[in-house]
């Protein structure tokens, strides 16, 4: 019977060993974002870091901080093929978000977050920027908390140049204000 129980681990220890290796848990170390696919090296409990390829979803790309988390798979079984499968990072993760809805985030507190009350993009007092967009549709209204502007004025001065504004009359004065002023 021990025979046989040894013979069995001696034929079923690689299997066992492989299974063991195939999924693991690890802690981010470092980030190489020049490459097409990105790589990561990452610290697997109980082992030294390790290089692994990271997939990502595609569209959508990100540059995680060290000692963010891993979960990384060995392909075959064979550490010497690793890759990570997704990588998260509790320090900054969004919490509370109800049932359905989603973000985008990042480690500064700016988001993209769609509620389910409507998109809220926050940018945490940084400055959200359009760029190579010739023109901005809306079918709805358009409410500014602050000034808006141009290349070359804002509204605020529009208005204050339209209601102190006056002109040469007919018969040598000059006209008054406006009646009505420009709110």
């Amino acid at each position: 019977m021990a025979d046989q129980r040894r013979a069995w681990q001696r034929l079923m220890g690689p299997v066992w060993r492989r299974i063991r290796l195939l999924v693991s848990r690890g802690v981010l170390k470092l980030v190489d974002d020049s490459l097409k696919l990105q790589s990561v090296q990452v610290a697997l409990l109980g082992g030294a870091p390790a290089w692994a390829e990271r997939f990502q979803q595609y569209g959508y790309t990100s540059h995680p901080h060290p000692g963010a988390e891993a979960v990384v798979a060995a392909v075959g079984g064979a550490r010497a093929h690793l890759v990570a499968l997704t990588i998260d990072d509790r320090r900054y993760r969004l919490v509370g978000l109800a049932q359905g809805e989603v973000a985008i985030y990042d480690d500064q507190g700016q988001k993209v977050h769609l509620t389910r009350d409507g998109i809220v993009i926050d940018g945490v007092g940084k400055p959200v920027n359009f760029v190579n967009c010739p023109d901005v549709y809306m079918d709805g209204n358009l409410h500014v908390a602050g000034e808006v502007k141009d290349h070359t004025s804002t509204m605020q001065a529009m208005r204050d140049t339209y209601n102190d504004h006056d002109h040469d009359g007919d018969s040598g004065g000059t006209t008054g204000k406006p009646k009505q002023e420009m709110g």
